[in-house]
């Protein structure tokens, strides 16, 4: 099958037509990959930022495919059914967090396109049980950005609380979903971009921001809460600068910059800096099926497989506007 691969040592993916199919275990399902997302964390793993990947990897953890086949064990999936596959690929289920609705940090959790080949390929496996039915209202390509993008701006927006005036920094994959989530939910948004991009200022803007300018500018009003999906550090400080008191800001990204040091005068009157790890199973449930509902539109440029490295260059200029997703 065709994959994109990388190998021990590289900082670009080796695009191959003859890597071996997987094969499904009992838990798992066969699923023939129709559109596999360009997530930022696969920019940190082709990087080196992340350490410790399996190496060769084959990255990606937006993947939505249909089943060709199934495990033994499987229930809830038969061939033919459209599937989508986290971030999240297993976790051990017995230890405090997973008993206690945490599986998102559990400390023997694998991940899909880090420690478990993912979905830069014609096929991929992945455990049933840590997978999600597609809604019906999403094409292949809609859908990817969902998988990460759209659970984890979800998640964050959580962890947020009930904001009424909320920012997000760093416009790009998470935030364009989380931005029409949380107009749905009657939020104000107010969106930061790199200076000066003021196409990612418009695309903001079309999507219901109230107020759109560059992350080193002041919003009009206070923030009741910031969203931080930049991998910028220095963006905490300016984050918290631009919140009420009792402001939350979430960084919602699995890298960052070093955060600098801030006088304590912007933290105090009980604001508070919290960050988002990975998601859970109850997330994608959760967020897929208000997707449709508000109804969330993805902005997508599409790549073929064999361009990944190109999605990933682009996506580390800032050159995409919405999400990039391959597909074989």
């Amino acid at each position: 099958m065709q994959a994109m691969i990388l190998d021990a040592g590289q900082r670009t993916l080796r695009y191959a037509t003859n890597a071996p199919e997987p094969v499904p275990s009992a838990h798992q399902v066969l699923i023939r990959v129709e559109a596999c997302g360009v997530c930022r964390t696969d920019l940190h793993i082709v990087d080196g930022e992340l350490d410790a990947p399996k190496l060769p990897l084959i990255p990606g953890h937006e993947i939505v495919g249909s089943v060709v086949s199934c495990g033994a064990a499987v229930t809830g999936f038969a061939p033919g059914e459209r599937v989508g596959v986290p971030w999240l690929g297993w976790v051990c289920g017995h230890c405090a967090y997973c008993r206690s609705g945490r599986e998102n940090l559990c400390n023997e959790a694998r991940f899909t396109g880090y420690q478990i080949d993912g979905g830069y390929a014609g096929l991929a496996v992945a455990d049933a049980r840590f997978c999600f039915k597609i809604p019906a209202a999403y094409d292949a390509v809609a859908a990817a950005p969902l998988l990460c993008a759209g659970l984890i701006g979800y998640r964050a927006l959580k962890l947020a609380g009930a904001a009424e005036r909320l920012g997000l920094y760093g416009f790009g994959a998470a935030a364009h979903i989380a931005a029409q989530v949380a107009r749905h939910r009657g939020q104000h948004v107010f969106a930061f971009t790199r200076a000066g991009d003021r196409e990612g200022q418009e695309f903001a803007r079309s999507l219901g921001a109230s107020w759109a300018g560059g992350s080193d500018e002041r919003p009009p009003e206070p923030l009741d809460a910031a969203l931080i999906f930049a991998p910028v550090g220095a963006l905490v400080p300016a984050a918290l600068e631009a919140t009420a008191k009792g402001g939350i800001v979430v960084c919602a990204g699995i890298h960052m910059s070093d955060i600098p040091s801030f006088p304590y005068r912007i933290l105090w009157e009980e604001r508070q800096v919290r960050s988002v790890a990975n998601l859970t199973r109850a997330d994608g449930d959760e967020f897929l099926a208000l997707a449709p509902r508000v109804p969330v539109r993805t902005s997508t440029e599409a790549f073929p497989l064999a361009e990944a490295n190109e999605a990933l260059a682009r996506l580390r200029d800032g050159r995409v506007t919405g999400a990039a997703v391959l597909v074989p």
